[in-house]
């Protein structure tokens, strides 16, 4: 397949010609507008600082339903005993940067660079990348952030500082997701970690079905605030296991 070089022009070539791992394109830049379109047909900006922008689209997708979460009994456990104090939108800059910080701790390196740290905190202030926090004792320990286009959720990256703090903040977004009527979280690549919430490898050609239909609802911008009930984990919205 050829890798398309893209230009000022706003257009990506459709997700079907990408590489075997998911590389689609190079160039363009991180603007709003960008973006938005790319999220919109199932394609994400990654690379690392000083190369150009590497645009991805990976067959198969990690996707979670959110009729399907799972949570553990021992995550469920920590929820209802409130040792994290889970909130949303109230410090998106910490979490990207956090969650830049970890990645390079970890790996030397971070695709989470300056330049998309930038975009993706304007992105928030448009009300379409959103954070979800999570706190102990006043002190951030975790958290995640991502895009939140009709019904879909994409998940760009988390971090925990504090075992358990990321999986209790994914539970308690996922959860006020649900209640909001959306169906899809996009995991992007395969993890264990989500995996274990009940996320599955999907073909690509079914994500982007998936996606199709819940970029039909409307997107819900601005500034998120977390339901105060959705901290203990509802028997009928979420599965044990």
């Amino acid at each position: 397949m050829p890798i398309f070089r893209l230009s000022k022009e706003l257009i990506f070539p459709p997700t079907h010609l990408a590489e075997d791992n998911g590389f689609l394109a190079v160039g363009g830049d991180l603007s709003e507008a960008r973006l938005i379109l790319a999220y919109s047909m199932g394609i994400f900006p990654w690379y690392s600082e000083g190369d150009p922008i590497l645009w991805w689209s990976p067959d198969p997708r990690l996707v979670l339903l959110t009729e399907d979460l799972k949570i553990s009994r021992s995550l469920s456990q920590t929820i209802k005993k409130g040792i994290f104090k889970v909130t949303l939108d109230t410090a998106f800059e910490q979490v990207i940067k956090n969650c830049a910080s970890v990645h390079l701790q970890d790996k030397g390196d971070t695709w989470i660079t300056n330049e998309m740290i930038e975009a993706y905190i304007a992105l928030h202030h448009s009300g379409y990348a959103h954070s979800v926090e999570s706190w102990f004792e006043d002190k951030l320990v975790g958290g995640l952030y991502g895009i939140s286009l009709g019904s879909a959720f994409f998940g760009e990256s988390m971090f925990a500082k504090k075992s358990d703090a990321s999986k209790v903040a994914f539970a308690a977004l996922t959860q006020q997701l649900i209640r909001w009527n959306f169906t899809l979280i996009d995991c992007q690549v395969t993890t264990e970690h989500l995996k274990s919430f009940g996320a599955q490898d999907i073909p690509r050609s079914d994500f982007i079905m998936l996606l199709k239909s819940a970029l039909k609802s409307p997107t819900k911008k601005g500034i998120w605030k977390l339901d105060d009930t959705v901290s203990v984990p509802q028997k009928r919205s979420l599965k044990k296991c």
